[in-house]
């Protein structure tokens, strides 16, 4: 520790008074951090430790055309990110990879190839965009901060240590969490300062150490060393050889449920949502004598954030098709009374992503097909459809306005409106008539937003007239972060055979035949109802609303409904008769 502080002493003292100002900090920082001039690439390796695991993570950077690989190995889990300058992709812990154009994801890639090769060094400052946030405290010191926005990238708050001119922290959002990174332990490497510790803090409070084992400088690598891996996967079939595998669903609350087996278990009722992942309820976990690990971050509809554990399992089989040795989250996502479905788990992208995978809403089946025998003519219209991490997104308009659209069979509602998105091109100005209700539960807990009968939703070439329009007045979450698109949930897709092309980036829709029962209603009700053990509880009041207007109010326990007792009565059945 001497010869360290000794170290940053001397660079201290040798380091010149500097003109105040955003120039002077950046100036300064530049002198602070030694000799980066003509360095080409750096790899760098970390211990990790946080959120109840450990494991090591790594970067591969390119520090003249900004191409970066990260890594991370953190049992029972290992995947990757990369940019190679253009383009974005991403190998998830299943083992897919995945061309990455949707969300924030391109615009984080960019920013971070920023921050690697300290462009804000430049005259021009990289062509970024630098203002000063003026002094802010942490732990009794100053700092001084400014607000970094690259070019075609994402803000990032940068707070500079005044006494020695080094980078402590940055604040980036990230998706829906605020990601604050704290440097610290600074010492050269062939001559230039490398900080030797980082700590993250989602805004949970889960915080992860990166501790630096190794770092080299090295000469430039070709930019095929950051561009998409080749994906390599044997670990799913279709029963005897068979083309193709049909499983009949349920659709409960707008909701796809099946029967899927774990590990050779008896049949078990799953989720069905291509805007999750493979998830096991801490209880089916328990069952099936799954055990998890860590405590990580998690978050999707409504304001909070979520933990969940990390395992492993052999199996899941759906019909007949299989996928083997599966990582999988361990966990909550909904809370319980929410669906009246016993719901044992999730299936998500990374079923579907090995097929092509069809969820015919007239027919009630889910087919999975193997890719080597699809037939596109007969799937209906394509759609061209790109990646938010596994999230399938769509560019599409509502009344003629460009946006972003996730397609989410996981979602009860039919069109979702983000609320920074609807905000920004000031949609409910031009609504005459709506209510703001809650109008689903997720893993973040309740989400409410201002609901009416909306305008014209095109997706490519498809055109849904005045689906039922809810925007999203959630603080927190998927339904209020920029980052995440506005959402197509089962109430617009029931209308559909829907196809999913995960290869080929494609979506094809197809009416289903006949009349479709439940469309574009909302609960007249006047209130939103989860089951409890005493009953029915009311969990919000719409103001004005009938149940409000019949003396209900929110914490009230229904105990019977037609002279029948309400404890064990079919919710998804009686929210269909309040509609």
């Amino acid at each position: 520790m001497k010869i360290f502080a000794a170290l940053l002493l001397t660079t201290c003292v040798a380091t010149p008074v500097f003109a105040a100002g955003t120039d002077g900090i950046l100036a300064a920082n530049k002198t602070a951090m030694g000799d980066w001039e003509g360095k080409t690439t750096l790899k760098i390796v970390y211990a990790y430790s946080g959120q109840g695991l450990t494991g090591t993570s790594s970067s591969l950077e390119d520090l003249q055309r900004g191409a970066f690989v990260d890594a991370y190995d953190i049992p029972p889990q290992a995947g990757s990110t990369g940019w190679d300058g253009t383009k974005a992709w991403e190998k998830e812990p299943s083992g897919t990879v995945t061309d990455q154009a949707g969300g924030d994801v391109i615009p984080l890639a960019i920013t971070e190839a920023y921050q690697d090769r300290n462009l804000w060094w430049q005259p021009d400052h990289g062509g970024a965009e630098i203002v000063s946030a003026g002094q802010k405290t942490d732990g009794g010191n100053s700092y001084d901060v400014l607000t970094v926005t690259p070019k075609d990238g994402k803000p990032l708050e940068a707070w500079f240590d005044p006494k020695t001119h080094l980078l402590y922290r940055t604040i980036e959002l990230n998706s829906i969490q605020t990601l604050t990174t704290t440097y610290s332990d600074y010492a050269p490497v062939d001559g230039a300062m490398v900080a030797k510790k980082l700590v993250i803090d989602d805004g949970s409070g889960n915080l992860q150490t990166l501790t630096l084992t190794r770092a080299k400088f090295s000469e430039a690598l070709p930019i095929s060393a950051y561009q998409k891996p080749v994906e390599n996967l044997h670990d799913f079939s279709i029963a005897g050889g068979a083309h193709e595998a049909t499983v009949p669903f349920h659709l409960w609350n707008n909701h796809v449920y099946a029967d899927v087996s774990v590990n050779g278990s008896k049949p078990m009722t799953f989720i069905l949502d291509t805007g999750g992942h493979s998830i096991l309820t801490p209880e089916t976990a328990k069952t099936l004598g799954v055990g998890a690990k860590g405590n990580v971050t998690s978050g999707g509809a409504g304001d909070q954030l979520a933990t969940s554990g990390v395992s492993t399992v052999k199996s899941f089989t759906l019909g007949a098709a299989t996928l083997t040795d599966q990582p999988i989250t361990v966990g909550e996502f909904s809370t319980p009374g929410v669906e009246g479905v016993n719901e044992a788990g999730m299936i998500g992208y990374e079923f579907f992503s090995r097929f092509v995978t069809r969820f015919d809403y007239g027919k009630h089946t889910v087919t999975f097909i193997d890719k080597r025998y699809f037939d596109p003519k007969s799937a209906g219209t394509p759609v061209p459809m790109r990646l938010y991490h596994q999230f399938p997104e769509i560019l599409g308009t509502y009344n003629g306005i460009p946006g972003r659209f996730g397609i989410d069979t996981g979602s009860r509602m039919a069109l979702l409106l983000n609320k920074t998105w609807a905000e920004k091109n000031d949609i409910r100005a031009s609504v005459d008539h709506g209510v703001e209700a809650t109008m689903g539960w997720g893993v973040g807990g309740p989400s409410r937003g201002f609901v009416f009968k909306g305008g014209t939703l095109k997706l490519g070439d498809v055109t849904i007239a005045h689906p039922l329009t809810m925007i999203s007045t959630d603080k927190g979450g998927a339904g209020a972060a920029e980052a995440f698109p506005n959402n197509v949930g089962g109430g617009i897709l029931k209308r559909y055979a829907v196809t999913f092309d995960y290869d080929h980036a494609t979506m094809y829709l197809k009416p289903v035949k006949g009349p479709v029962e439940v469309l574009d209603t909302f609960d007249r009700s006047g209130m939103w109802i989860n089951t409890v053990p005493e009953g029915i509880k009311v969990f919000d009041i719409t103001a004005g609303g009938p149940a409000e207007a019949a003396g209900l109010r929110k914490g009230d326990i229904i105990v019977g409904i037609d002279g029948k007792i309400a404890t064990g009565m079919n919710l998804p059945e009686l929210r269909e008769k309040l509609r």
